[in-house]
């Protein structure tokens, strides 16, 4: 199954005159709400940026492990600098009701069980305004730039920002199709922690079929956006449990489903769950780059927008009347987020 692509050139142009779309925001919002996915394209977000950029991170990631480590950040819970491999944990090893779930499930659309933390390292970057008060400084620390990357700050702000002002259309497009204020979500996401957390898994010592670099989880943000990645492995789960593979086309991006909108939509839209294995196609495109000399480091680049940590998190407008919005009390984003951060060991 091929995820619908929503080229967002269209609601750009005529962002302003809502009436004429109406059919495409529903597009955005039936896909968030059916599959926790959505394949774009906008024009402000080239393959060219997408490119220097995991071109940077490939040359970070190939680094010695004692420089990377430089720009560890234990301290304020990995939220900026580098998560060595070995550090995160996959949801799906320590929530009981998450392992039960995949039990139950027919094999075919079971999980890759993950035997430990993850084997990939991240790199989180601070993108965009912070707030001038705050309840929750350490999710709004200083960035980290690791020495000798003289390109680093406006590699990371410019794709950063790029992908974030493709995410606020989209949240935008899904508001008006759920039957919301057009600025129900973004009004919420304004200084908000959001991050740019490349991933780089390195394929030389892990690249063998079946190995597992993010195990069965959700992401506990409001909506995930990624470019595409040189190698593939990114498996996801319809609403139906239909597991699927992701395949990103050039030029387009990644939007997945975080726990936040699950959240302001009181369930009606769910975070969408997904793992990133070796898969055959992996191996084949680990096998092309050995032969042209490319690097085997797997990046994506990965970004998480939030909702302000000090905004409400409650189902919004007529989502407050569902059966389910009980399941999601009111409480503040910040709160929630460091809830998340300990049960998967980035907070001690």
């Amino acid at each position: 199954m091929d995820l619908p692509v929503i080229d967002l050139s269209e609601y750009l142009a005529v962002a302003s005159e809502d009436g004429q779309l109406g059919e495409l925001c529903g597009e955005v919002s039936q896909s968030l709400r059916e599959t926790g996915a959505l394949l774009v394209k906008d024009p402000r977000c080239s393959a060219e940026d997408n490119d220097r950029f995991i071109d940077m991170m490939e040359r970070y990631f190939e680094s010695p492990l004692q420089f990377k480590l430089l720009q560890e950040r234990p301290h304020l819970h990995y939220q900026v600098g580098v998560t060595p491999e070995g550090v995160e944990v996959p949801r799906s090893l320590v929530d009981e009701e998450m392992q039960e779930k995949f039990r139950a499930m027919p094999e075919e659309h079971r999980p890759s069980p993950p035997k430990g933390p993850d084997c990939k390292w991240r790199y989180m970057w601070r993108v965009g305004p912070r707030p001038s008060q705050t309840r929750f400084k350490e999710l709004n620390a200083e960035p980290v730039i690791p020495e000798g990357f003289h390109e680093w700050k406006d590699t990371m702000d410019s794709w950063g920002h790029k992908m974030i002002s493709a995410i606020e259309v989209v949240a935008e497009m899904a508001a008006i199709g759920f039957g919301l204020p057009k600025d129900a979500f973004t009004s919420l996401m304004k200084q908000g922690p959001h991050l740019l957390a490349p991933t780089g898994s390195d394929l030389r010592s892990y690249g063998q079929e079946g190995t597992v670099f993010a195990g069965y989880h959700y992401d506990l943000n409001f909506l995930t956006i990624h470019g595409r990645s040189r190698f593939p492995g990114l498996n996801i789960w319809l609403r139906n449990g239909q597991k699927v593979e992701v395949k990103v086309p050039v030029g387009c991006l990644l939007i997945q489903t975080g726990k936040q909108i699950e959240w302001l939509t009181g369930g009606d839209c769910l975070a969408g769950m997904h793992e990133v294995i070796v898969t055959s196609r992996t191996t084949d495109a680990i096998k092309l780059a050995s032969e042209q000399n490319r690097s085997l480091w797997r990046v994506s680049s990965t970004l998480f927008a939030h909702i302000a940590s000090d905004a409400v998190l409650k189902p919004l407008g007529h989502f407050a009347e569902s059966p389910l919005a009980s399941k999601y009390p009111s409480l503040c984003a910040g709160e929630f987020v460091e809830k998340e951060l300990t049960v998967i060991n980035l907070k001690g």
